[in-house]
């Protein structure tokens, strides 16, 4: 199982802290530094920066949105970085949810969203590949555009630049069970939301029809430190956000997937305190027991004994969030 530091998206700002711990990462021998975009900071334009300042870093987006970029914009940022960093990128990629991609984005939320993220990743494909001009015959990604308000000038392209790999990898985000399924199929690894090493028997069907080769990146928290519970008052916000306000009551991917693994009451109470307006009441209802199984938290000892729950499954590659050079340095040791 390798390592990668995930330092997210901004805040108020960027953070002075995110060079220098994705230098340490690299010093380290983590594998991977990915970064992530929601509606502040976009995900390229920070790993542009990381690629400058590094040398043998693996480069990754986790997640960049689809609805923020066509699909071929997303694999000229791709094909572009790959050049400069010479050879580093691996391009993850996420949906996101009706609030965000209609609010935000002001576009509409896609009725089909496994057709749509098919087809976006058959465009950026076919992009990459560089074999013919982009052609596809898609419902949402259709290429030459041919819709009612065209002008019938439009022209199959392919990129002036040769890419540099072909067979950039690509990752999806996905949640819901039909979601993990297609990629699987269709994509070069998974980005897993909420990861857990004690209930892998969710996902066993999905990813035993995964080819050679595929990756599976989850995300989690990671902390030494001696108080657990005070460790877990991060992951606990992270949750209460997500669960609680990252979508609409009757549609929220991450209180959904809160519920499939075992928390369904505590779901929805989460999103009733949250969308009432009592943040705080939120958070301190999101179990100890569910933040704890999806992080690493604790004395060294403790992570030690977690870390090899991770390294047992099917799990290649684990995105650490991590505040500080000390965590990521023991996380290293402790999986040699």
């Amino acid at each position: 199982m390798r390592l990668g530091l995930a330092l997210g998206y901004w805040g108020r700002g960027p953070d002075p802290r995110h060079l220098e711990l994705a230098r340490q990462a690299e010093r380290f021998g983590y594998h991977s530094v990915w970064t992530a975009e929601s509606w502040g900071s976009d995900a390229f334009t920070p790993l542009t920066w990381i690629a400058a300042h590094t040398t043998r870093v693996q480069l990754g987006t986790a997640v960049a949105q689809m609805a923020a970029r066509t699909p071929t914009a997303t694999a000229m940022h791709a094909l572009t970085l790959d050049h400069l960093s010479g050879g580093r990128m691996m391009l993850g990629l996420g949906l996101s949810g009706p609030q965000v991609v209609e609010g935000w984005y002001g576009r509409p939320f896609p009725k089909s969203p496994l057709t749509a993220t098919r087809e976006y990743v058959e465009v950026i494909r076919q992009v990459l590949r560089r074999e013919a001009p982009v052609r596809l015959d898609g419902r949402f990604h259709a290429h030459p555009y041919a819709g009612p308000d065209a002008t019938g000038l439009g022209k199959p392209l392919k990129p002036i630049v040769h890419p540099l790999r072909g067979d950039l990898p690509l990752l999806l985000g996905a949640e819901g069970p039909k979601n993990i399924a297609q990629t699987v199929r269709i994509a070069d690894g998974w980005l897993p939301l909420y990861w857990s090493p004690r209930r892998t028997e969710l996902y066993e069907a999905a990813l035993a029809e995964a080819a050679e080769g595929f990756l599976v990146a989850p995300m989690a928290r990671a902390r030494v430190c001696a108080d657990v519970a005070e460790g877990l008052l991060p992951v606990k916000a992270m949750l209460g956000f997500y669960i609680g306000g990252m979508g609409h009551a009757a549609r929220n991917f991450h209180a959904d997937l809160m519920a499939r693994m075992g928390y369904e009451a505590e779901a929805r109470r989460i999103q009733e305190l949250f969308l009432a307006g009592r943040r705080e009441e939120a958070i301190q209802a999101v179990p100890d027991a569910f933040a704890d199984e999806i992080s690493l938290v604790g004395p060294r000892e403790r992570i030690a004994e977690r870390l090899e729950l991770w390294r047992a499954g099917p799990v290649t590659d684990l995105l650490v969030t991590a505040p500080d050079p000390h965590t990521l340095r023991v996380l290293a040791e402790l999986n040699t």
